[in-house]
C-alpha cells in the first residue's frame, strides 16, 4: 500500500493542486500522447507502431519469469497467506534467492537490471496467486528505497544501499500521516538538524507504511526547518529500520491484502546521518511524485492480470454450470457479461503494456499515461471482478476454504474482490487522479490565459495577456473543428479504422468541451469537479481505445488466420464509444447542482431524520493501541 493518498472518497482542489504543481516542476520536455489527446490532437506516431521491448532484455526476462512462475506454483499458497495473515519467511527467502527484490535494480549494483515492462509482468504473475506478494515486492521497489535511490541518489549512496536492497533487504516508504494524505501541507513529522550539522533528528508518526513491520530500510518524508520558525519544506531521508527511536506502534489489518505488513510507525528522536538525505533539502515531495510516474504502473499491470484471472474463473464456471438444459454461458444475460470481461481485459492489458513500454523507451513524458492507466485499469478491474462474481453466483461469494471443505473447486473469487478494492484508493484515489489529470489537461489553457485569470493583475499586463491568449486560440481553436483530411492514414488499422477515426473526432470534441467549460466558469472550473471528471473519464476511454487498436493491429495474424485480437478490440471500442457518448451527454445535461445541494444538506444534518431506525456506527475515537511486540 503506497502512501500518496489516504483512503477517502473526498478530493479537494488543494490536494490536486499540490500534486499537479509539484509534478509539473519535474516534468520532462518530452511529448505525451495523452496530453495531445486532451488538446484534441491524435498523435498516433507517439504510440504506433506499438513499441516493443528490447530483445536481449526479454531473453533474460523469460528466464526470470519462468523461474518465478515455477516458484509461485510450487511454493506459494495464497490461502495459507490469507489464513495466517502473513507471507511465510520461506517464501520471502525464496523470492530473495531468485532476485525478485531487485528486478529493476541495475546489474552493476547486484540487481537483475530488467525493464519496467518485465517488472509489470512479474507483478501480474505474482498477483494471481497472492496480492500480498505483489504488495510486498512493489512496496519495496516501486516506491520503497530502490526507485528513488536509483533516480536521485548519489553514487556513494547507490553503492552503499542498492546491492543490499537487491539481495533482499526489504524497504518501505513513509509519507502518510493521520491528518496528511494527499495534502502534504498538513505533514507534521520534522527532521531537525543536530547542532553540529552531522545528522537530523526525526520526530513524528507515519500511517499505512507497507512493509513497515519488517523493513530494514525506509524512505521517510519529514519537514526540515523553514524560515522564521515557519513549517519548512519536505525532505526525504533513507532510514535504517533498526535505528533507536523507531517504534512499530501497530500492525494494521484490512478487508483485503491480509498478508501485508502494514504499520503505524512512530519516530522519536531518530538520528539520521546527513549523508542519508536523498537528493537535497526541500525536494522530498518532488522526489515522491517523480518516483510515482513509473511506480504507479505496477497497479495497472496487476489489474490487467486480475481481469485475466476473472475471465478464466467466470468462463470456466459458465461453461460447466448447466441450467435449463444448457450451460449458463449460453444464456444471453450471462454471455453479455462474459463478452465484456473478455474485451475489457484485452484493453486493460493494452493500456498497461503501452504505458510500461513508453516508460522504458524514455522518450515520452508518461505522467498522464501512468495516471490514466492507474485510474482506468483500477476502475475497470473492479467492474469486471464484480461481473465475474455475478456470473459465478453463490460460489463466487463463498470462500475458497468453504468450497474446498465441501468438495468443490476452491476458486478464491471473493478474496479477489476484497483484494482489488484497495486499488481505487491507494497511490492516489480515483478522485485525486481525476483532479490531477484535469489540471494537467487544462494547463495549456491556464498558461495561455495567464494574466487573464489571475486576480489583482495590472491593466497593462491584462491587455498584453489578452493579445497572447487571442493569438494562441486563433490558431488552436479552428483546428479543433477541422482535420478530416488526415483520415486516410488510418487505413492500416483495417476493420478498426472507423474506431480510430472516431477517436480523432472525439478528441477534438473533448478539447472543445474543455475549452467551453473554462470560458463559462473561469477559475471556478476546478470546483466543478463532476464536469471535470466527465472530461477525464472520456479522455481515459479514448486513451484505452487508442491503446487497444494499436495493440490489436500488432497482435493480428498477418494472414488473417486468427482475427481474435481484432474481434476483442472491435467489441471493446463499440462499448467504449457508448460510454463516451453518455459522458458527453452529461456535460450538456446533468443534475450536479441539485446533487451538491443535497450533499451539503446531508453534511449539515438536515436529513438526519432519514437515519432513524438503525444502530448507528460508533464514531468515537478508540483507545490508543498498545505498542506492538518486537518485529518478527
Amino acid at each position: 500500500m503506497t502512501q500518496t493518498a489516504k483512503p477517502t472518497a473526498h478530493a479537494t482542489e488543494q490536494e490536486a493542486r499540490a500534486i499537479a504543481e509539484a509534478s509539473r516542476e519535474t516534468s520532462w520536455t518530452a511529448p505525451s500522447f495523452v496530453r495531445e489527446l486532451f488538446l484534441g490532437s491524435l498523435e498516433l506516431g507517439l504510440i504506433h507502431p506499438h513499441p516493443e521491448p528490447d530483445p536481449e532484455e526479454q531473453r533474460r526476462a523469460r528466464e526470470f519469469l519462468e523461474r518465478l512462475e515455477r516458484f509461485l506454483r510450487a511454493e506459494v499458497d495464497g490461502e495459507q497467506i490469507e489464513r495466517d495473515a502473513r507471507v511465510p519467511q520461506r517464501v520471502i527467502e525464496g523470492l530473495k534467492a531468485m532476485g525478485a527484490f531487485g528486478i529493476k535494480i541495475p546489474r552493476e549494483y547486484g540487481g537483475l537490471g530488467l525493464s519496467q515492462y518485465t517488472y509489470g509482468r512479474a507483478m501480474a504473475l505474482a498477483g494471481t496467486v497472492s496480492s500480498a506478494i505483489v504488495t510486498l515486492l512493489s512496496a519495496h521497489q516501486s516506491i520503497g528505497v530502490p526507485q528513488p535511490l536509483k533516480l536521485f541518489g548519489t553514487e556513494e549512496q547507490k553503492k552503499k544501499w542498492l546491492p543490499r536492497l537487491a539481495q533482499g533487504a526489504i524497504s518501505a516508504f513513509a509519507l502518510t500521516e493521520v491528518d496528511a494524505g494527499s495534502d502534504p501541507a498538513r505533514m507534521t513529522t520534522t527532521a531537525t538538524p543536530t547542532p553540529d550539522g552531522a545528522a537530523y533528528l526525526i520526530d513524528g508518526e507515519k500511517l499505512w507504511c507497507t512493509n513497515g513491520t519488517i523493513a530494514e530500510l525506509m524512505v521517510v518524508m519529514a519537514r526540515t526547518p523553514g524560515k522564521d520558525g515557519r513549517p519548512g519544506p519536505i525532505s526525504a531521508f533513507i532510514v535504517e529500520g533498526d535505528t533507536p527511536g523507531i517504534e512499530v506502534a501497530h500492525r494494521l489489518e484490512f478487508m483485503g491484502l491480509r498478508g501485508i505488513e502494514n504499520a503505524l510507525m512512530r519516530f522519536r528522536g531518530v538520528r539520521v546521518p546527513r549523508e542519508n538525505l536523498l537528493w537535497g533539502e526541500g525536494k522530498g515531495l518532488k522526489l515522491a511524485l517523480v518516483t510515482l510516474n513509473t511506480g504507479r504502473l505496477t497497479v495497472p499491470a496487476s489489474c490487467a492480470a486480475a481481469g485475466k484471472w476473472c475471465l478464466n474463473a467466470s468462463r470456466t464456471f459458465a461453461a460447466k454450470r448447466v441450467q435449463w438444459g444448457r450451460p449458463v454461458g449460453h444464456h444471453e444475460a450471462v454471455a453479455q457479461m462474459l463478452a465484456e470481461i473478455a474485451a475489457s481485459t484485452y484493453a486493460m492489458e493494452a493500456v498497461s503494456d503501452l504505458a510500461s513500454l513508453l516508460a522504458d523507451a524514455g522518450r515520452s513524458d508518461i505522467r498522464l499515461e501512468a495516471a490514466l492507466g492507474k485510474l482506468w485499469n483500477t476502475e475497470k478491474a473492479w467492474e469486471l471482478c464484480d461481473l465475474a462474481l455475478q456470473v459465478c453466483g453463490g460460489r463466487g461469494y463463498e470462500t475458497a476454504r468453504s468450497l474446498a471443505d465441501r468438495g468443490e473447486p476452491p476458486v478464491p473469487l471473493e478474496r479477489m474482490v476484497r483484494d482489488l478494492r484497495i486499488n481505487r484508493i491507494f497511490e492516489g484515489t480515483s478522485q485525486i487522479m481525476r483532479l490531477f489529470i484535469a489540471r494537467e489537461a487544462l494547463d495549456v489553457h491556464l498558461k495561455a490565459a495567464g494574466d487573464l485569470v489571475m486576480p489583482g493583475v495590472p491593466a497593462g499586463r491584462r491587455i498584453a495577456g489578452l493579445f497572447r491568449a487571442g493569438a494562441f486560440y486563433a490558431a488552436w481553436y479552428p483546428g479543433r473543428w477541422l482535420g478530416w483530411g488526415r483520415w486516410p492514414r488510418y487505413a492500416g488499422f483495417g476493420p478498426l479504422a472507423a474506431h480510430v477515426r472516431w477517436i480523432e473526432r472525439s478528441a477534438r470534441r473533448l478539447a472543445r468541451a474543455q475549452f467551453h467549460l473554462m470560458v463559462a466558469n473561469g477559475p471556478a472550473l476546478e470546483r466543478r469537479q463532476a464536469q471535470l471528471f466527465r472530461c477525464v473519464d472520456a479522455g481515459a476511454e479514448l486513451f484505452a481505445m487508442s491503446a487497444t487498436c494499436v495493440r490489436a493491429v500488432r497482435d493480428a495474424s498477418p494472414a488473417g488466420a486468427d482475427d481474435s485480437a481484432l474481434e476483442l478490440a472491435d467489441l471493446f471500442c463499440r462499448l467504449a464509444r457508448r460510454r463516451v457518448e453518455r459522458l458527453f451527454d452529461g456535460l450538456r445535461s446533468n443534475d450536479d447542482p441539485e446533487s451538491y445541494r443535497v450533499a451539503r444538506g446531508a453534511l449539515e444534518g438536515r436529513f438526519a431524520w432519514l437515519e432513524q431506525g438503525i444502530v448507528e456506527p460508533d464514531t468515537a475515537p478508540a483507545a490508543a493501541p498498545p505498542a506492538a511486540a518486537a518485529r518478527a
